[in-house]
């Protein structure tokens, strides 16, 4: 099993599609809690405080099994992301177990 990182940026203009979209990703992102693969998930903030992205940490056997669940986010079927970068993360100080 391997950690990976998605670094989701929002389209500008777009905090109406997060927050209508927010219940749907919300339940996504509990289903792969309890299932064991997120790890941990919070959005990025623009200067007053606002969501504008998202940081998702997630652990699959794969690259390919990472994106598609990217790919599965409530937040990129609606079109929120302007990009999502998915990357091999590899968690070295606070990592909880560790």
């Amino acid at each position: 099993m391997a950690l990976f990182a998605f670094l989701c940026t929002d389209k500008p203009g777009h905090l109406n599609v997060r927050m209508e979209t927010r219940p749907a990703h919300v339940d996504h992102l509990n289903a792969l809690n309890e299932k064991g693969i997120l790890k941990m998930a919070g959005p990025f903030l623009d200067g007053e405080g606002k969501p504008n992205g998202s940081l998702i940490i997630v652990e699959t056997e794969t690259l390919e099994e990472a994106r598609a669940l990217a790919d599965a986010d409530p937040y990129a079927k609606a079109g929120l992301f302007e990009t999502v970068d998915v990357k091999p993360y590899n968690w070295v100080f606070n990592k909880p177990g560790a």
